[in-house]
């Protein structure tokens, strides 16, 4: 089934972390070996670069992201921050969800019309869809 990752979720999933659940970790290999690979926003990448330079993620993790989106079968997709998902954002609640970057996965979801694999619990009460 195809879904949008959560920067944790692609993060977890790439970097091979036991914190991600193995209904995830299935979820991704299944939409990847199906030829639907899971979707992330491309503000996930440049968290990612952010999280890097700040200390909070190992080095490597952008490398692993370049490595997976250029592979034969990636795990993941990057869907554009466009008009389509910026439109989207406004439904979901500043009042729920304050974080820039987290509106714009979760409207990236809305947009696509999927759910999104996420723990954080600002989106799992903004009224759309997610898995975990």
């Amino acid at each position: 089934m195809p879904a949008v990752l959560d920067t944790h979720a692609a993060i977890w999933y790439l970097l091979d972390s036991t914190k991600l659940p193995g209904q995830v970790y299935s979820l991704i290999d299944s939409a990847a070996a199906s030829g639907t690979p899971a979707y992330i926003s491309a503000v996930s990448l440049v968290e990612v670069v952010y999280l890097v330079e700040g200390g909070r993620i190992a080095a490597h993790a952008f490398n692993r992201f370049a490595s997976e989106l250029d592979s034969e079968k990636p795990a993941f997709r990057v869907v554009p921050l466009d008009g389509r998902v910026a439109m989207a954002l406004k439904l979901i609640p500043r009042n729920v969800v304050p974080d820039m970057p987290d509106r714009i996965i979760a409207a990236t979801a809305l947009h696509l019309g999927l759910p999104l694999v996420t723990r954080d619990r600002r989106l799992q009460s903004a009224a759309i869809k997610t898995i975990w």
